[in-house]
């Protein structure tokens, strides 16, 4: 977690490390909804963030772009193990909708404005 104005000040060039940004702004928008956040793991995969917040639960996603289907594979592929019927949501910058097998994709932007996420 850090704040981007000085993580750019001291490094500079946000863009190369784009991933880590867009994974802290969903981070920070989590908590500021009150979810306590957890990173999950499947076997030897990670799920980005599984959320709770008092009964409520959703899995959280992150990517740049889903660019190809090695990176379409890998970001819905993790919640393949998932057996539970909780929201898993795909988050990155595409404008497409790539959703699949009951696993929402959202644009950042969308995912960040909506009002719930159930």
């Amino acid at each position: 977690m850090a704040d981007h104005g000085i993580r750019e000040a001291v490094f500079g060039g946000n863009t190369k490390d784009i991933n880590l940004v867009l994974e802290n702004i969903v981070y920070m928008e989590l908590l500021r909804r009150g979810y306590s956040i957890t990173v999950g793991k499947v076997g030897n995969k990670e799920i980005d963030f599984v959320c709770k917040k008092q009964e409520d639960k959703l899995y959280v996603q992150v990517t740049y772009l889903l660019a190809s289907e090695e990176t379409i594979e890998r970001e819905f592929g993790v919640y393949d193990s998932v057996s539970d019927n909780y929201p898993k949501y795909v988050v990155s910058m595409d404008e497409l909708d790539f959703s699949r097998n009951g696993i929402k994709h959202r644009n950042i932007r969308d995912f960040l404005l909506q009002k719930d996420w159930y």
